[in-house]
């Protein structure tokens, strides 16, 4: 079989506006997430707020417009108001869902401060597992009213006079998973959500909510769940939520980075029972989509296994990613992008040291994962108008995924920029891909950039010691001659490939 592809891009054929909040990110008090993570006083590089400023330079570089907190399980126990007013006086508390011991040290108007610094914004869930609709309006109140009130005033007194407005909440977390404390039948969980709902817009009517959808597409449940649920919240929230994590426990690569096509089937399947709720309801609203946790995650599981519970923020979840896991990560990426139209936030779970792109040494530094330059590039040059994909690709089989394109593939229209980005990946894992890419209806263009993301090994990760083992480079050998280019993929590698348009 001669390897060839080919990727026709015009401009007309517009999937839909990117929301810059699939870019989004998470962050649980989760393991050294926070403590240790995006906080550490006495570290070399904490200010007198003991936030890492080596992190928040990274948090930077990926461009994160919104950031999910604080969970996650962790959510479902959660007491908002321990975590608030002067830190000698907060609670000390069993944390049920991780086993370990939460200080609240670290708290909402902490990771406020932290957001800004950061330069996003905050999307806060509320505790729908073991508390319900007065903790979610009093922690709206709390947050958003002015003053003049007993919650809002509270906020005054802990040195906060205006309002943080917080625009976006998560009514809940996983509330479909029998590990979720307080976990609930669809039906239980939609007429708690949609009276907490109703009370939080009563309390700010400028918020958007994100209803819990199911948390894995295997869950017996899906997709009854979501069309219980939205039976009860469709006229009360804007988005409906989406999980999914993808691991390579059986050392199968094939198959692992061909996982992206469940994650588009799930999407898919997702977007149907919205609108069959449209239909079932006669509503003129669309149901939107966040994907507010997705990422690989196995590396973990054995030593989190192993672990003894009840200490303070121990290493948990602590995955040290592959290459081919940073290759899987940019093909989810383009499957959000691919459906841009529908998708409008996305939280890569997490942020800071648990499955995440940034990993951090307790009184040490701070180092990029493999998986943290796919989602650079995505943020940082997908932003504009998503493309539709017209793709033609060689396929390959495996035992449990078929006709799956060793070409993964999508562009991106920043017509403000002129410019017009391709993200790709080649899942050939010995040889590489020749493409070709049709720009004809964009008129004169020249290559910006070619960037690769290649690495012999497979299994190659970046460390404390060694942390630009997996890096990209800008070696690439796309060219324009007429009205299209072409570029040599390398075999399993990660590309960005950027035209100036006119």
């Amino acid at each position: 079989m001669t390897l060839k592809a080919s990727l026709i891009v015009d401009k007309d054929f517009v999937v839909g506006e990117i929301d810059e909040r699939i870019y989004g990110s998470f962050v649980e008090h989760l393991g050294r997430a926070v403590y240790n993570g995006l906080y550490e006083p006495g570290h070399p590089s904490a200010g007198e707020d003991g936030l890492r400023e080596d992190v928040l330079a990274l948090v930077r570089e990926l461009r994160v417009p919104i950031v999910r907190y604080p969970g996650g399980n962790f959510v479902s126990g959660y007491n908002w108001e321990d975590t608030v007013g002067p830190r000698a006086e907060r609670k000390r508390r069993l944390e049920l869902a991780w086993r370990t011991i939460e200080t609240n040290e670290f708290g909402l108007n902490e990771f406020v401060d932290w957001t800004k610094k950061a330069n996003a914004e905050v999307m806060m869930a509320v505790n729908l597992g073991t508390r319900g609709i007065d903790e979610a309006r009093n922690v709206v109140e709390y947050s958003n009213h002015p003053g003049g009130t007993y919650w809002s005033d509270l906020r005054r007194s802990h040195g906060y006079e205006r309002p943080h407005r917080i625009k976006t909440w998560c009514l809940g977390n996983e509330m479909d998973g029998p590990w979720q404390i307080g976990h609930k039948t669809a039906a239980e969980y939609g007429r708690l959500a949609v009276e907490s709902a109703k009370a939080m817009k009563w309390v700010d009517s400028s918020i958007e909510l994100v209803a819990c959808g199911s948390s894995t597409l295997q869950m017996p449940t899906f997709p009854d769940w979501e069309a219980t649920v939205l039976d009860h919240t469709y006229e009360h929230v804007e988005y409906l939520s989406m999980h999914q994590y993808y691991g390579n426990a059986e050392d199968d690569t094939p198959t692992f980075l061909a996982r992206s096509l469940q994650m588009d089937q799930f999407i898919h399947t997702l977007i149907a029972v919205c609108d069959y709720a449209k239909a079932k309801q006669r509503s003129k609203k669309t149901m939107l989509l966040s994907f507010d946790e997705w990422n690989v995650w196995y590396h973990s599981h054995a030593a989190d296994a192993a672990r003894d519970p009840w200490s303070i923020a121990p290493p948990q979840l602590e995955d040290v990613y592959t290459h081919e896991d940073a290759l899987v990560v940019g093909c989810m990426l383009i499957s959000l992008i691919k459906r841009a139209d529908r998708v409008k936030m996305a939280c890569l779970a997490q942020l800071v040291n648990v499955i995440a792109p940034i990993m951090t040494a307790t009184g040490g530094g701070a180092w990029r994962q493999a998986i943290f330059y796919p989602f650079q590039h995505a943020s940082t040059f997908g932003r504009g108008r998503a493309l539709v994909p017209l793709v033609r690709s060689p396929k390959y089989d495996t035992k449990e995924i078929t006709d799956v394109p060793y070409l993964e593939a999508v562009a991106v229209h920043d017509e403000a920029a002129g410019q017009v980005t391709v993200f790709a990946v080649n899942r050939h894992l010995e040889e590489a891909l020749p493409l070709e890419i049709d720009l004809r209806s964009f008129g004169e263009c020249r290559v910006i950039e070619h960037l690769v993301l290649e690495n012999e090994n497979l299994k190659a990760v970046n460390t404390e010691r060694d942390p630009e083992r997996v890096k990209p480079h800008a070696g690439g050998d796309a060219a324009v001659d007429g009205a299209k280019a072409a570029a040599r993929l390398a075999k399993a590698s990660w590309n960005v490939i950027r035209f100036s348009v006119s």
